[in-house]
This record gives structure tokens, sequence and C-alpha cells, in this order.
């Protein structure tokens, strides 16, 4: 009991140091948007530091993946190749996602919920500094989180391929993504979690890590059309 509890502690603060190092790099973009109207040049510089941090941290959660599935793979996530079928699902994923957005939208255009506080920031920074911040929230922000809350989660904690293990890792690791989009506990808060529910159902279900960036950077394609 003792080893597996000292295990499950070293997970978390690995999980933990992993989304710290992926929040670090979208605070230079935030610095960069600061500084976009005062002092352009330092801008760049931020722009520039944060293009490089991304690509050795891309190289790192890239690799880290590959090792960890290499160590232990119950569930049998690879690469596998996209076919009509698997766009077809794919697509029909999508659609559920538009659903909640709909739905979500519809809420706050009657009133009935606020306009999310993590929303209207990044709205007002995408006035700011447009091109890099839709890039940063459409390319780059899918690719990270599904590293961090779909893939290093489930192999870090539910790694087990046996439907309660798949039930829980779905439930939970969508609670902790909308949580975190949040910050609070709120209605808004499930709408964020029932969006983290369906990347997970969508993992699990192709075990092809791409085919959930796919659909986060449709969702968030979608979000700024």
């Amino acid at each position: 009991m003792a080893t597996y509890l000292k295990r499950q502690v070293i997970r978390i603060i690995a999980f933990i140091v992993l989304l710290i190092i992926y929040l670090i790099n979208s605070r230079q973009l935030t610095t960069a948007t600061g500084y976009a109207k005062s002092n352009p040049g330092l801008a760049t510089k931020y722009i520039g530091i944060m293009l490089m941090t991304m690509a050795v941290i891309l190289a790192l959660f890239a690799w880290l993946y590959r090792r960890q599935l290499q160590q232990g793979n119950p569930h049998h996530f690879k690469k596998r190749p996209f076919t009509t079928k698997s766009i077809l699902q794919l697509f029909g994923f999508f659609i559920g996602m538009l659903a909640v957005q709909v739905l979500w939208s519809q809420l706050i255009v009657h009133h009935i919920l606020p306009m999310p506080t993590n929303q209207s920031e990044v709205n007002a920074q995408a006035l700011q500094l447009p091109f890099w911040n839709n890039f940063y929230s459409v390319v780059a922000a899918p690719v990270f989180e599904e590293f961090i809350f779909r893939g290093f989660f489930f192999n870090f904690f539910f790694a087990k391929n046996n439907r309660w293990s798949v039930f829980f890792g779905i439930l939970i690791s969508g609670c902790i993504f909308g949580f975190l989009h949040t910050l609070s506990f709120s209605v808004t808060t499930l709408f964020y979690s029932g969006l983290g529910w369906i990347l997970a159902g969508c993992y699990l279900h192709f075990k092809d890590i791409r085919y959930d960036m796919a659909l986060h950077f449709m969702n968030n394609l979608w979000s700024i059309l």
C-alpha cells in the first residue's frame, strides 16, 4: 500500500509539473500580448521566446508520451490510419461538441449563464495580438492539452483497460479539464467538463491521440469563427 501511494503521489506531482510547463508557455504569450501596443519590439521578443519554448515542450511531451506507451499500454494506444469511417465518426464527436457549445451559447445569450471569465480574457487578448493568440488557441493549445488531459492523464492514473477504469478516467479527466478552465465550481464548469468528457471519449474510442487533437482543433477553430 505504501509503495502504491508513493507511486501515485509521484504521478500527481509529475502531472502538475507538466501542466505548469504548459502554463508557463501560455503565459509567455500573455506577456507578449500585454506589450503589443506599448512596446511592439519587446512583444516580438516574447513571441520568439514563446515559439522556441513551444518547440522544446512539444518535443518533450511527444518523447515522454511515446516512452510511457512503450513501458505499458493496456489500452493499445497507437497511430491508426485515417479512414472514411473514422473521419465520419470523428465528425460525429464534433457534432456532439457543437451541441454542447450551441446550448451553452444560448444560455449566455438569454442571460441565464454569464460569459465565462476565461473566454472574456481570451477574446480581449485576441484583439491585442490576433494572429498569435488565435494560432495558440487553435493549434498549440489543443496539442498540449490533449497530451496533458488525455494522454498523460490516462497513462498516469487510469492505464487499466477495464470498464470501471475507462468510466472513472473519462469522468475525472473531464472534471479536471472543466475546473482548470474556470478555477471554480459552477454550471459553466459543467459545460467545460462536458467538452472534456467528449474529448476523453474520443480518445478512448479511436485510441489515437491525433484524433483527439484534431477534434480539439476543430472545436477551438469553430469558437473563433
